[in-house]
Formats: C-alpha cells, sequence, structure tokens
C-alpha cells in the first residue's frame, strides 16, 4: 500500500488547494450505482471460499470518483496504482486536442485533494501517459484493472495491451464507454480484442464492459446464480463473437453505502455544491410502456410486453 504524505495540498504559487469535498456526491465524475453494485460484487467476489489475491490499477483517474470508491477495497499487503496525464502535457496532438475539449479543468492537485477528503493516504500515482503502465507496474500483479483513460482508438489498444501484462490471473478488465457514440475508438479497439478472441467477455452495463483474460465461465455461473436473486437488475444472456456475454440493466438497483468523508462538515454548515454528474437518463422501459399504453390498443402492448421478456431471457 502507498504511503504518501498528506502534506496540504497548494496550487504552483502556493495558493491553498480547491476545497475539499465533504460528501461523496461531490466529487465530480460519471459512476452509475449500479455499476458501483457491479463494482462491489466483482471485487468482493471469493474463489473458493478465498478471496482473490492481487492490486488494484486505474488508467484514467478524471477528478477521483471511482477511485475512491476502488480505494476502500484495498486490503492489506495490496497496492492501489492510478495512472492519468493530470495537467501534463499530452503526448501527441490528437490526445492535446482530447484533453482541451473534454478534461480542460483536470489537474493533479483536485485529484489528491478529493482522494484524501475519503482516504488516509493516497494511492501510488503516475502522471504520465498510459503507455507507461506495462513498465512501472509489476507483471501478472493486478486483480482488478479499470480502464477510463484516453478514447482514442490507437491508446485503447495500448492501454488493453498493457492490462494483459500487468493482469494477474482470473484479474477482472472493466472498459468504460465502449458503447458511447462519442468514444468511437473505444468500441472499435474493445470489440477488436474480442473478435480475435484474446479478451474474453463476462457481462456489460449501460457504461462498462467486463471481461477477463482467462476462463469467463466462473465469474458467469456466479455473476448469474447472484443476479437471479435481485429484483433490481434484469439481465439476458447473448452470444457474441461466438463468446457467452450476460446483460445487465437496471431496474433501480441501490449502490453500496458511499465512502464517508474523513472530516465532514461542520454541524449546520451550508453544504457545499454537488459537483457534476451526468443528468439521469431517461429509462426506455418506462418511457415506451407509457406511449404504448396512449396509443396502441391493449392486445398490441400485450404483445410487445410479452417479446421484450422473452429478448431479456
Amino acid at each position: 500500500m502507498s504511503h504518501v504524505s498528506q502534506a496540504p495540498v497548494t496550487t504552483p504559487d502556493g495558493e491553498p488547494a480547491p476545497p475539499a469535498p465533504t460528501a461523496y456526491s461531490q466529487v465530480k465524475g460519471w459512476f452509475s450505482g449500479y455499476d458501483q453494485v457491479l463494482f462491489d460484487w466483482f471485487l468482493t467476489r471469493r474463489t473458493g471460499g478465498e478471496e482473490q489475491p492481487g492490486d488494484l490499477l486505474e488508467l484514467g483517474a478524471f477528478m477521483g470518483k471511482s477511485a475512491i470508491f476502488l480505494g476502500g477495497y484495498l486490503r492489506e499487503g495490496e497496492e492501489f496504482t492510478v495512472c492519468d496525464l493530470f495537467d501534463s502535457p499530452a503526448p501527441d496532438d490528437s490526445n492535446l486536442a482530447e484533453m482541451q475539449d473534454s478534461y480542460s479543468t483536470l489537474t493533479r492537485r483536485g485529484f489528491e485533494t478529493n482522494y484524501l477528503a475519503f482516504r488516509e493516504a493516497l494511492p501510488t500515482v503516475i502522471q504520465a501517459p498510459t503507455s507507461v503502465v506495462a513498465d512501472r507496474v509489476r507483471p501478472a500483479s493486478c486483480r482488478f484493472v479499470h480502464i477510463d483513460a484516453s478514447h482514442l482508438y490507437e491508446h485503447v489498444v495500448q492501454d488493453i495491451a498493457s492490462s494483459r501484462v500487468v493482469a494477474a490471473p482470473g484479474a477482472v478488465v472493466v472498459f468504460d464507454d465502449y458503447r458511447s457514440e462519442h468514444c468511437p475508438g473505444v468500441a472499435a479497439a474493445v470489440w477488436g480484442a474480442v473478435a480475435t478472441g484474446e479478451l474474453h467477455l463476462i457481462c456489460v452495463s449501460a457504461s462498462k464492459l467486463y471481461a477477463t483474460w482467462d476462463d469467463p465461465a466462473p465469474y458467469q455461473a456466479e455473476l448469474l446464480t447472484w443476479l437471479e436473486g435481485r429484483r433490481d437488475l434484469w439481465h439476458g444472456v447473448d452470444l457474441v463473437a461466438g463468446q457467452s456475454l450476460i446483460r445487465i440493466g437496471d431496474e433501480g438497483a441501490v449502490p453500496p453505502a458511499p465512502p464517508q468523508p474523513l472530516r465532514p462538515a461542520p454541524e449546520g454548515a451550508a453544504p457545499a455544491p454537488a459537483g457534476h454528474q451526468p443528468g439521469p437518463r431517461p429509462r426506455a422501459g418506462v418511457a415506451w410502456r407509457k406511449l404504448a399504453k396512449d396509443l396502441l390498443p391493449p392486445v398490441v402492448t400485450r404483445a410487445i410486453v410479452a417479446w421484450r421478456r422473452r429478448r431479456r431471457g
């Protein structure tokens, strides 16, 4: 585990860092409640009654929302490593344009301030392009890798290759934005690795794809058993590129208890404004049911409901 000093974080000119958040909801970022449920399941899963050994790794941290969450699953003797450019110069013009367009407010001091508001010590921070990870993280050491860095195809291909180098046996590798319309490079790189048969699918949520470099069958068998007992997550099974894939959707899943701040706001203090969160996505099921009820004959509506249930199964 990292033993980084908690000296007060300041700006380069000595000014105090931005105020620390006093609630997890104030940390800027995108991390859905039901992906938090899935992270919790994978990070606490036991094989043969024993915990999966290995370190944690995150490529691309933004302001620390998922990193703070991951830090709560770090066990004695394990190391958590975060790699991000933060406010360092981008390695090429395409990456520079991406950083200026999507991450212009990202700074290392902002990440560290947020992280130390919830965890006693920082993770090991690599402020560099993620291409250095394979050389800076021990081979075959990580049990869980979360990849949410550059969205450029060439960079994601490199991140996929790096994850294979550092993955311990049975490691889970999670890819964000595998299907987002503004990140076609991520989709091309991830599905390309699936199509070659190198990367083995476990499941997908609306935002993240969960995979492994090893046999996914044990994960899928346990995951299906767990899902059968949950009414707040729907699931179905598809065959993609010759691989079984579990699709998981949100039906109101409640995330684990959020990380608690180490120094809560003084009693009576006005709450700080919440960090930027993505607006709630309209639930497709609710929308089409309302439209069908308003416009279609009952017999047609019932037929559509039956068809959708068969698709989910």
